[in-house]
Parts: C-alpha cells; sequence; structure tokens
C-alpha cells in the first residue's frame, strides 16, 4: 500500500493538479499586468517579480505597465494642479516625470534580470523590451485649464509589441506617449493598460491594487461582476484605487478583452492566487456572466462524476455507472462555473401520471451555502412545470429538512409512480418527499 503524502504535501499535490488546467490554458496567451508606482515602494515588491517570472516560465505573453505618481510627487516643489483626476503638466513636471520613469523603468529591468541560485528567479534568462510603443495627443483645454503636456493614447504599436512577445520577451510599458511631432506626453497608467490590452487584443487585463481591497461602498467583497453589474457598482464606491481601476477594467472587457481583474498588493501571492484558483482572492470583470445553469450535454459527463463521486461514496447518492449518466444526461442541469461542473441536478419525468422526480442534487463543497443548491432545485422545478408535471418527489437519506424548507411534505414509497415504485431500494429505505407545483 502506497504511503500517503503530509496533510500539507498532500495539499499541495492537490493545488498543483487543480491548478494544470490553468497553465494549459494561459500558455502562448497574453495578459497586461499594471500596477502603481506604490507598488515600487513596497518591500515584497520583488515577490510580485518573482510571480510574473513564473508567469513568463508558464509561457504567458506579459505586457507590464507601470506608474510613476508617488515618484514624481517626491520630485516636486510645491503642490500639482489636477483636473478631473489628470494631473496638469508643465514643463517643468513633464522633465520630472521623464526622470522618475527612467528610474522606475531602470529598477524593474534590473529585477527581471536577478539570476541568483536558490531564489525564485533562478535559471531566468528573462529578456524586457521597452521604448516608444505608444503615440499620444494633448488633452488640450478641460474646464477652462489647458493640460499643457498632459496627453492621451492615441495609438498602440501592436504589432511591434507582438513581435517582442514571440521572441518570449516581456514588454515594459511606461506612462508616456509619444507624438509624430516628437513632443513627449504624461499619461495614466490606467488608460495605457487599457488601450493596450483592447489594442493587443488580450485574454487578461489584472490592475494591482496599491490602496483598499476590492470590495464594495459597505466593505462586501465583490468576487465577479458583469460589464453591466460593474457600472451600477461604480456610481457608489468611494475614492480610492477600486474606483479609480473598474471602470476601465469594465472599459476593456466591453471593448473585447475576455476577462479583467483587480487584486489587492496587500494579498500575498494575490496575482497567482487570482489566476491559478476558481474562487480567486480579487474581482474579476467579464463582459457576460462566467457562470451559468443550463442543461447538460454529453460532454459534462465528466464534470457531472467527478462531483457526485464523492457523495455516492459516502452513501448520500445512488451510484451511478458513466454508461448509465451517458444515457440520461439529457435529464440533467448544471451549474457551469467558468467550465468547471460544480453543481447539478436532474429532472426525470413519469408523464402518464404527471410526476417527476429530483434526483441527484449535488454541489461542490467549496460552493455549498452559495444559493447554488437554490437555484438548481428553481431550475428543476420550472423545467417540470413547463413539463405540466402536478407534483415533484425526491427520495433522500441525508438532507430531509432542505427539501422540508422548500414546500416538500413527508410521503411514503406507496405515493410513488408505479414505475418509480418499483424500482424503491428497500436496503437504502431512503425517505420520500412530494411537492405539489
Amino acid at each position: 500500500m502506497t504511503p500517503k503524502p503530509p496533510e500539507t504535501e498532500a495539499s499541495f499535490v492537490d493545488w498543483f493538479r487543480s491548478a494544470a488546467p490553468y497553465i494549459h490554458a494561459f500558455r502562448g496567451k497574453t495578459f497586461v499586468i499594471a500596477f502603481g508606482g506604490d507598488a515600487m515602494l513596497r518591500s515584497d515588491f520583488v515577490d510580485l517579480i518573482h510571480d510574473v517570472n513564473l508567469l513568463n516560465a508558464l509561457g504567458v505573453r506579459l505586457v507590464l505597465v507601470h506608474g510613476v505618481r508617488p515618484q514624481v510627487e517626491e520630485r516636486l516643489s510645491g503642490e500639482a494642479q489636477y483636473v478631473r483626476g489628470r494631473r496638469v503638466t508643465d514643463g517643468e513636471t513633464l522633465e520630472h516625470v521623464k526622470d522618475a520613469v527612467g528610474s522606475v523603468r531602470v529598477d524593474i529591468e534590473s529585477l527581471l534580470s536577478i539570476g541568483l541560485p536558490n531564489t525564485p528567479m533562478a535559471g531566468a534568462e528573462i529578456r524586457v523590451a521597452s521604448g516608444n510603443f505608444v503615440t499620444a495627443r494633448p488633452m488640450g483645454v478641460l474646464d477652462g485649464v489647458d493640460l499643457q503636456f498632459t496627453g492621451e493614447v492615441r495609438k498602440v504599436a501592436a504589432d511591434a509589441i507582438n513581435a517582442r512577445l514571440a521572441d518570449g520577451e516581456i514588454v515594459l510599458l511606461s506612462p508616456l506617449g509619444y507624438s509624430p511631432t516628437g513632443e513627449v506626453f504624461n499619461l495614466t497608467l490606467e488608460e495605457v493598460a487599457t488601450e493596450a490590452a483592447i489594442a493587443l487584443k488580450a485574454e487578461k487585463l489584472l490592475f494591482l491594487l496599491d490602496h483598499g481591497d476590492t470590495v464594495d461602498e459597505k466593505g462586501r467583497r465583490l468576487n465577479q461582476l458583469t460589464v453591466a453589474e460593474a457600472q451600477k457598482v461604480i456610481k457608489r464606491l468611494p475614492e480610492g484605487d477600486m474606483a479609480l481601476y473598474l471602470p476601465y477594467a469594465a472599459k476593456a472587457c466591453k471593448a473585447g478583452v475576455q476577462r479583467a481583474h483587480l487584486v489587492s498588493a496587500d494579498v500575498d501571492g494575490a496575482l497567482l492566487m487570482e489566476l491559478f484558483t476558481h474562487e480567486g482572492v480579487g474581482t474579476l470583470v467579464t463582459a457576460l456572466p462566467v457562470e451559468t445553469l443550463r442543461p447538460a450535454t454529453i460532454d459534462d459527463v465528466g464534470g457531472v462524476l467527478q462531483l457526485i463521486e464523492p457523495l455516492e461514496e459516502a452513501g448520500v447518492l445512488v451510484r451511478r455507472s458513466r454508461e448509465l449518466l451517458e444515457q440520461e444526461i439529457e435529464q440533467f442541469f448544471v451549474d457551469d462555473l467558468d467550465g468547471r461542473i460544480v453543481g447539478c441536478a436532474a429532472l426525470y419525468p413519469f408523464a402518464g401520471e404527471r410526476a417527476g422526480e429530483m434526483a441527484c442534487l449535488a454541489v461542490h463543497p467549496d460552493f455549498r451555502d452559495s444559493g447554488r443548491g437554490e437555484a438548481l432545485f428553481k431550475a428543476v422545478e420550472a423545467a417540470a412545470k413547463a413539463a405540466k408535471l402536478k407534483r415533484l418527489f425526491v427520495l433522500t437519506t441525508r438532507t430531509a429538512h432542505w427539501f422540508i424548507e422548500r414546500g416538500f411534505s413527508p410521503a411514503t414509497p406507496d405515493d410513488l409512480p408505479a414505475a418509480r415504485k418499483e424500482l424503491y431500494n428497500w436496503q437504502r429505505r431512503s425517505k420520500v418527499f412530494v411537492k405539489a407545483i
């Protein structure tokens, strides 16, 4: 008999195996990762660089976008003038911006060049490409104020960036843009990152929050948002990084970026946990919901089996062979969370007696107490009503109270449809509950 690994090692093995689908899915994909100048001031910034190195080693095509606001403010004397959140950049300020950009860029490149033994960067040979990839134009006059050298993105050189990414390089973009006439403009990192992600048709745009967490105005965690939901949340958010980045995340998704993520820099390893776990630790923004409750197809058989097998072993559910499940899969509804089956339920109709059996209701342990079981029950109930059935019954050994709370009443095997009564397992002695619909 093979000995079991210690608990810590076992959890690592489980996590590593669960991460495998993401590793396959991310290889060759383009991610744009944006972080403010405050990130450079954190003592754990090198950990973020290590995580970037890991993503690069896994074959992810990376574009990094950095900010320099605190570095610029440190160089300025006196208060800066802002109009609608944009700094008024005069000639002197622009010189400080260029100086800060150069300093931060060199620091990031040097960290990405580390290859010391006994560090996460050991053996890494990362090449960093940076340059005039962003064309900009002046913002002009806002609210009667000339913003001078404050600009906005006009174009991102997607072909040039893709050529560097194809060579295995990491592309580093700074919040500066260049005009065809040779002028330099001060930009915001959030606009550069968003426009780069759109131009590159990136799979992911990730913003690292230096201040605050990914929560709403009441401190409730925002795990997933559609663009429509995000636009409603934005109106209520207090001033801060979440309010700053969420509109850009929504804009990117509306323009074709598949997913945008916001993660807090205060969470160690947030980038990896957000990318390589189903639950994540930040806020995921998508154009459409990533979770759907839908009728099952033959392609869902493997996912349903993986979900119900632990419950079958525990005696909660009746065992079903793969062959039987393949035959009956059209009777099932599944809760599909980003390609993973996290819940299922089946409806077996007995049309002659206008009754239906709800069976195999299961939700993955990581997602219980989240309303998914309720949603599956309602889907089955709606399907039964659509089929003009008059009553719904269930057989259970463990969850009687759950069904009673949802309007089911105790019954006996004699109350089952004749065809189902013949199949009743007297050894299992399941309790019968019926609900009029």
